[in-house]
């Protein structure tokens, strides 16, 4: 994957991952994909779309458990820390006062429990039909202005008080997942940081998430601290000779392949890619993802990294971990996307191909980088 890499020296390196709270039912999804929905629903119904695909991704451990359990989330919390995860980043829906998904993180701050650190990331997209494949329907859909901000920087102020809540540089750290679709994010940032301050909490951490093409820019620019990395970077996939003559062959109109309407991706290609990335001239934390494969949810347009495996994992983990950049304060970060997201194939959680691999991977790529003070041999 690479030749070598120079371990940087941390005051403090944290492996963060992505979770997402879809696992529970809630009335919104009960009314637009029927009674019982969560992302379960697409999971299991999940089938390969082509040979040698692997579908559907099942649960192992933790089995198909239900977030409104607290027993769920101690269990979640326990396996995390013991390979290496230093906390969780929720995803936190807020459409303009509304909130959707959130009972587990409220019980989360309410119970004191599980005790494992934890921060914010704002997934402030409309919330559309993406499921069944209608994403121009909007059910929810993300608006902003001034007196809305204030509301949100008053929530999130009780969230930044909890002393489990996740600091970088002594400050609470908080992520936008589309910083460029917000109205106008310097003024949004600028009354967070005022809310926050009145709150007594003191200055903020701010990071843009680089989700989208266009979400590559610098940081500091919309108002941020810094930027983390999502993977996959989707300015960096490129097709398979496989896909392109799938591609020509739809278009020639001659037959139906099997999975002539997704795409499919090297993993260690993919990870070469962004490892080789330029540094950008800001702050950037890297992000790592230990597979992809996102057909569960979508009919046509799926994307799917092939070959992707624990052992893979390990060596890009390590990579990423070893260059993360350290912010003045001597903290640094490192981001896997995602701890539990089945609906698109990205998760740490066992599950019946590798078991806890993909979580040994972790512990071990981890382990290394913290103990290493020089250069290490990595190797594809």
């Amino acid at each position: 994957m690479v030749d070598t890499y120079k371990v940087r020296h941390h005051r403090r390196l944290r492996s963060l991952a992505f979770y997402l709270p879809q696992f529970h039912p809630i009335p919104e999804n009960d009314e637009w994909w029927g009674t019982g929905f969560t992302d379960w629903t697409n999971v299991v119904k999940a089938r390969p779309r082509f040979p040698g695909h692997h579908q559907p991704h099942l649960p192992a451990d933790l089995g198909f458990y239900d977030l409104r359990l607290p027993e769920a989330r101690e269990a979640q919390a326990a396996l995390a820390s013991a390979y290496g995860i230093d906390g969780f980043v929720y995803y936190h829906y807020w459409f303009n006062g509304r909130r959707l998904l959130e009972r587990p993180f409220d019980e989360v701050l309410e119970s004191g429990r599980p005790d494992l650190p934890f921060a914010l990331c704002w997934a402030n997209e409309n919330w559309t039909r993406r499921w069944d494949g209608q994403e121009a329907s909007v059910l929810v859909r993300q608006s902003y202005d001034a007196d809305d901000d204030r509301r949100h920087g008053g929530w999130l102020a009780r969230a930044f008080a909890d002393e489990r809540y996740i600091r970088v540089d002594g400050k609470p750290l908080f992520l936008v997942y589309r910083a460029g679709a917000m109205d106008d994010p310097r003024r949004t940032t600028a009354i967070w940081r005022d809310e926050a301050r009145r709150a007594g909490i003191g200055e903020l951490y701010l990071c843009r998430v680089e989700s989208a093409v266009n979400e590559h820019s610098d940081p500091t620019s919309l108002g941020f601290d810094a930027a983390v990395e999502f993977a996959p970077d989707w300015t960096l996939l490129r097709p398979s000779v496989g896909g392109l003559l799938r591609a020509g062959v739809r278009r020639a109109g001659v037959v139906d392949l099997p999975g002539l309407d997704h795409q499919a991706h090297d993993y260690e290609g993919l990870a070469r890619r962004m490892l080789a990335k330029p540094d950008p001239g800001y702050t950037r934390f890297p992000c790592v993802v230990p597979s992809w494969d996102n057909t569960a949810r979508r009919a046509q347009g799926a994307v799917v990294l092939k070959h992707s495996t624990p052992e893979g994992y390990g060596r890009w983990l390590r990579a990423a971990a070893g260059a993360a950049p350290s912010t003045p304060g001597g903290d640094a970060l490192v981001f896997t996307n995602a701890w539990n997201e089945w609906g698109e194939g990205c998760h740490l959680e066992p599950c019946q191909r590798w078991g806890r691999a993909y979580l040994e991977a972790h512990r071990d790529a981890m382990a290394a980088v913290r103990a290493a003070g020089e250069p290490v041999e990595a190797r594809p």
